[in-house]
């Protein structure tokens, strides 16, 4: 049996808490983990640490290919394996990524420095990743971290996938557990998963300085860079969001100026069509006072021998039946009038009223549906005589 780790491990109510502690945290420093999947993550971690002791929960930095950085929840330790009938502690780490536990964990063999990785193996690359069947068919909710670890010792037992440089044979030998002092290894990616998180592993002592200083500078400028980048998207963003509301902005008062735009043209057209009716009207007085004119003078030198009813004197034949029509109308409506008051003082009996008082209104219909044609057929004169002078009246658009 391989000894326990140095590091002190948890006891059971140290673990509940801190796991309570670091799923419960909010803001900027929040895991990222939605909140209807916490509470399981929970009961999985809870379960495996009761399973298997050896396996610490842990918060650490992982770093997808892409090149982002996120703070996980890990499961950091060694998980029993059985090989010949000697039980050895192969160290792992179990790293529940943001869709966990929809989707399965990613699980690194964790060497320490006098241990490789034996290649080529079925079930782990050469940067650690180890793809066994139960990762591959993980079925939420059902699959579960102790259910994991035992299909990793059943796998492992079958094929060891570590052993010690001082021999030559690939059966594993007991690891000496300690600080993780492996140079980094190649990034191989498989099934979509993220590379290695071992690229920041202290470097041997066979590697050249001069190339790990240049390589640890180049990570320092990576993330520099890509932490500006980061800052200049959330800028440009919001930027862009500013620039989004003025456009609302500007096409709404863009639609409040058509539609007042539209509004006054409307309003210029009436105005114009106002205008030439008034025009009209003007040359049509200017035009009667200009013939009556010299008989207004007339008038006035012969004030004593002035006859009403020849003062004024009918155009043409239309204006004779307008006044006609017009002068019967009124004198029906004054005998109406008439007939009311002498109903009232009981000079008139109340049938004769009626009886009069209903062929006067159908007389009175008859000369006002007259005057009324007649009216309509003045228009039309109207507009023919100044359609015929508009070419020479002034007036005239």
């Amino acid at each position: 049996m391989v000894p326990p780790p140095s590091t002190p491990s948890l006891d059971s109510q140290q673990i509940q808490q801190f796991l309570s502690s670091v799923l419960s945290q909010r803001g900027p420093s929040s895991l990222p983990y939605t909140e209807d999947s916490k509470w399981l993550i929970r009961q999985h971690l809870l379960s495996l640490t009761s399973r298997y002791p050896s396996l610490q929960p842990k918060t650490a930095t992982f770093t997808h290919n892409d090149g982002r950085s996120v703070n996980l929840l890990q499961a950091d330790g060694t998980i029993p394996m059985p090989y010949q009938g000697v039980t050895y502690n192969i160290p792992i780490i179990i790293w529940l990524i943001e869709s966990y536990p929809r989707y399965p964990p990613v699980v690194y063999v964790n060497p320490t420095r006098d241990m490789i990785i034996k290649r080529p193996h079925p079930h782990v690359s050469p940067s650690g990743l180890v793809s066994i069947p139960y990762l591959q068919n993980w079925i939420y909710p059902s699959s579960n971290l102790v259910d994991l670890v035992v299909n990793l010792g059943s796998a492992f037992s079958h094929d060891p996938p570590l052993y010690s440089q001082r021999r030559s044979n690939p059966n594993p030998n007991p690891p000496n557990y300690g600080q993780l002092q492996q140079p980094p290894p190649p990034r191989v990616a498989a099934a979509g998963y993220p590379p290695s998180p071992y690229g920041r592993a202290q470097p041997s002592q066979t590697e050249d300085a001069a190339e790990v200083y240049r390589r640890n500078a180049v990570n320092k400028l990576v993330e520099m860079v890509h932490g500006d980048i980061i800052k200049m998207r959330k800028e440009r963003e919001a930027e862009m969001e500013g620039l989004f509301s003025a456009q609302g902005v500007l096409r709404k008062r863009e639609e409040e100026v058509n539609k007042g735009l539209k509004e006054m043209q409307d309003e210029k057209e009436a105005l114009e069509q106002q205008l030439q009716v008034v025009l009209m009207s003007t040359d049509v007085l200017a035009g009667w006072v200009g013939e009556n004119e010299g008989k207004i003078k007339n008038l006035g030198n012969n004030n004593d021998n002035v006859d009403v009813d020849e003062v004024f004197h009918c155009a043409d034949v239309l204006s004779k039946q307008m006044l006609d029509c017009t002068a019967a109308d009124l004198a029906i409506e004054d005998v109406v009038y008439s007939l009311d008051k002498a109903l009232q003082e009981g000079a008139v009996p109340f049938d004769q009223y009626l009886r009069n008082v209903r062929l006067l209104s159908r007389e009175q219909f008859f000369h006002k549906a007259t005057a009324a044609k007649v009216r309509a057929a003045q228009m039309q004169a109207q507009v023919a005589s100044m359609a015929a002078r508009a070419p020479h009246s002034h007036y005239a658009p």
